[in-house]
């Protein structure tokens, strides 16, 4: 049965979380992760949203609808997700697809034949490969530098970029770009800066803040937070971009299901005290690697040795859960990973479980031996997403499988 009064109550919602949304400079990021977004359903007064698996929605008559016409164009439990996320990255929207590279891949299709795009040469290895082998097919162009350094950025730049594409920190190095500095080149050019900020989510890095047009986050990692969902969203700065997008949710599809967009908004609440927890497991576990006599480098923003440790102190409010270690070799590696038992050897990252990789064989070996060679990923080098477990279980577990090397 449809409520009258349903069209109604959803509207006045909706204008509470804008309301909301206008305030987030008054409002903590855990609250507006709990309540934007998230209100308690008209209908019934649930505190958890509710979850709408529908196709298609009934009309009141031709031209007439209750704000909602078909599930691909829009869903009630989307719309939700959407202005959560938006909220939480400081954006005006966040239209959301069925995982990380649907989004990257809709960002790119924003642009035309003969674009270039500007993109950092260390970066997780799906991205590089839709860039690579589908979309120079397409006539758009790509160029790869190394964004930890500004003025290579602004080289890099030609009459016809459109784009410049940031990871930060990168997956697997642990590479930092200073996007402040970077969004001026691109606001000088006239270019569009983009940030992928899934290592880092919101709760650390405001990317908007320091002067991005949009930012990309795989919603799978930690803002799902609990390995159950897969996901992407693209925050917006500006109404073109927002418009163009949700065209693209409407002709292309890659739209996130009713069910995953509520495993996301149910995710997303714990969040501020999730990225706690992970970022201070994060710094107990780089702290033991780096002291460990079988470990030959750590990869961690968080460790004063890290070359750019300071950016990190100054772009990021935590160093987070991500950390990169050289065992040697791969039969180090492979030594290390067999033996694992509370580190969870798979591919993914930032649920509330520790996962464990090796990026030269999972997520980077598209990129070939060349490739990773020529970006400094190795094959004895293991990813680690610290999760929430006690610190001493996870410490103590590596410490056991570094002993079989």
């Amino acid at each position: 049965m449809v409520c009258a009064g349903a069209g109604a109550r959803a509207a006045a919602t909706l204008v509470w979380s804008l309301k909301l949304m206008t305030k987030n400079d008054q409002i903590g990021f855990a609250t507006r992760a709990i309540h934007v977004g998230q209100e308690p359903d008209a209908e019934t007064g649930a505190v958890s949203p509710p979850i709408h698996p529908t196709s298609t929605y009934v009309q009141q008559e031709l031209g007439k609808n209750k704000g909602y016409e078909y599930a691909r164009t829009s869903n009630p439990t989307r719309t939700r997700l959407e202005q959560n996320l938006a909220a939480l990255e400081g954006g005006i929207a966040a239209p959301v697809f069925a995982s990380g590279m649907a989004a990257i891949n809709a960002i790119c299709t924003m642009y035309k034949s003969g674009d270039h795009i500007v993109c950092g040469h260390n970066l997780y290895g799906g991205v590089p490969r839709l860039f690579n082998q589908v979309l120079v097919d397409f006539g758009l162009e790509f160029t790869y530098v190394d964004t930890s350094e500004p003025r290579n950025v602004e080289r890099a730049i030609r009459k016809n970029t459109r784009m410049v594409y940031v990871e930060t920190p990168t997956n697997p190095l642990m590479v930092l770009s200073d996007i402040a500095a970077i969004s001026r080149v691109c606001r000088q050019k006239k270019v569009e800066l983009v940030v992928d900020n899934t290592f880092m989510s919101p709760y650390f890095q405001q990317p908007i803040a320091l002067g991005a047009d949009m930012v990309v986050h795989s919603t799978t990692k930690f803002l799902n937070g609990h390995s159950d969902g897969l996901g992407g969203v693209v925050v917006c700065t500006r109404r073109d971009q927002v418009e163009k997008l949700k065209f693209i949710q409407k002709c292309a599809g890659a739209i996130l299901s009713p069910f995953e967009c509520w495993l996301v908004l149910r995710g997303v609440k714990t969040l501020a005290v999730r990225m706690e927890q992970h970022d201070r497991n994060g710094r107990f576990v780089a702290d033991f690697l780096a002291r460990h006599k079988k470990v030959k480098k750590v990869f961690y923003p968080g460790l004063p040795e890290h070359p750019q440790y300071e950016l990190a102190q100054r772009q990021m409010g935590g160093f987070g859960a991500m950390i990169t270690f050289e065992t040697g070799s791969l039969s180090n590696a492979k030594k290390l990973l067999k033996r694992v038992r509370v580190c969870s050897l798979g591919e993914s990252l930032g649920g509330v479980e520790t996962l464990i990789s090796h990026p030269a064989t999972m997520t980077h070996a598209a990129l070939g031996e060349k490739g990773r060679r020529a970006i400094g990923i190795t094959d004895g080098m293991v990813r680690i997403s610290v999760g929430i477990e006690n610190v001493e279980d996870i410490i103590r577990d590596l410490d056991d499988a570094l002993s079989a090397i």
